[in-house]
């Protein structure tokens, strides 16, 4: 990944709040909305991904945890002692790597389903693109965890991020019954203008 602080376009010196501005300002501007249809889609989702990267970099680096959300690094939940800690690391490493088969299989060996387990499960699901899974894990990890700072701020960072892929998806390719019955409707009278049979 480039530099954090070069992707968001600020200095390392930045405040949060002109860390956090400037963030908010290029999600604006590569918001899939924004991209409906068009052939740049693709590019903006990719730089979207990158900034949301760049973002969750710079402020857990700020926190001291050592690792981006994106990247499925540091936090408590990076620093967790009780059984089990050198796999759950393992995964981890294989997780940043990008190794999400060897993630799993380590992941799926591990007996215990303690909060630490169900975040990198979910985790897993991120890096998939199945957001919907990985939101619900990892507040699952929340909830049985709360005073994890790292699962409130990998689910903070994904609600985020993933609101605007979500929207698009469903809105757009999905349709709703009442959608259906207005394709109906509309059938019927387009065929009752054009033809004296009905």
């Amino acid at each position: 990944m480039n530099d954090p602080y070069e992707v968001l376009g600020v200095s390392p010196n930045a405040s949060e709040e002109e860390i956090k501005n400037a963030y908010r300002e290029l999600v604006k501007k590569y918001h899939p909305d924004k991209y409906v249809d068009n052939p740049l889609a693709d590019l903006a989702e990719e730089k979207l991904r990158e900034v949301n990267e760049a973002y969750d970099e710079i402020m857990n680096g700020r926190m001291g945890s050592g690792g981006g959300f994106g990247s499925a690094g540091g936090g408590a939940g990076g620093q967790y002692r009780g059984d089990h800690a050198a796999e759950f690391q393992a995964i981890r490493r294989d997780l940043d790597a990008g190794d999400l088969a060897a993630a799993e299989m380590k992941l799926r060996s591990i007996p215990i389903k303690n909060a630490e387990w169900i975040f990198l499960d979910g985790m897993l699901d991120y890096k998939r693109g199945w957001y919907d899974n990985a939101l619900s894990k990892i507040r699952q990890a929340m909830n049985m965890d709360p005073m994890n700072e790292e699962y409130k701020r990998a689910y903070n960072s994904l609600m985020m991020s993933s609101q605007g892929y979500r929207t698009q998806a469903y809105g757009r390719g999905y349709q709703t019954n009442e959608d259906l019955l207005c394709q109906a409707f509309q059938c019927y009278i387009c065929a009752d203008c054009c033809c004296d049979c009905i």
